[in-house]
């Protein structure tokens, strides 16, 4: 067939993306992130409430009829720092799966939020985009290894803990 005879015209893809835009469709295509980007799109938009869509893992466990599948890409999605796995403080053993982009969206409305309240050392909210969520991909860090982390963008106080556990990014855990 001559090519000059197809009307069709293919989409040119930008070489420097190429590699990224390859891991992007390929992780896109698994049912679970798809179904993430649907599920995503359905979270209630209510203008009062500043929280930004989240999943619930068990949501996609009833739409998705393979667990494991579902465990796998997620596991892989992590990886590929996609999407963000939290640990809910609800008694249930049930996570949260945000898209990265959604997380550091919220991450950065409450800067803005704590900065309308004048609140002092905001600087570890970047350090803990720096060098928490860049690194640490589980949903639970102990206090030794988060003040470690945190201490690579300075001198880490209890106070900075706190800071992030009151902005709703950390919530603590009883060892057992």
């Amino acid at each position: 067939m001559d090519e000059t005879a197809s009307t069709s015209r293919k989409r040119q893809r930008d070489p420097e993306s190429g590699s990224s835009d390859l891991l992007e469709d390929s992780l896109a295509l698994t049912d679970t992130f798809v179904a993430v980007r649907m599920m995503s799109a359905q979270f209630p938009c209510i203008e009062k409430v500043s929280i930004r869509p989240f999943v619930l893992q068990s949501q996609l466990y009833s739409s998705i009829k393979d667990r494991t599948q579902v465990d796998k890409e997620l596991e892989s999605l992590k990886r590929e720092k996609m999407v963000r796995i939290l640990k809910l403080n609800t008694g249930r053993d049930d996570h949260a799966i945000m898209l990265l982009e959604d997380y550091l969206s919220q991450i950065e409305h409450v800067i803005k939020i704590m900065e309308e309240k004048k609140k002092e050392k905001l600087t570890v909210f970047e350090w803990f985009k720096a060098h928490i969520i860049s690194s640490k991909l589980d949903p639970c860090i102990g206090h030794h290894e988060l003040c470690s982390l945190l201490s690579l963008g300075g001198k880490v106080e209890e106070e900075h803990v706190s800071l992030l556990i009151n902005a709703g990014l950390l919530c603590l855990k009883n060892e057992d």
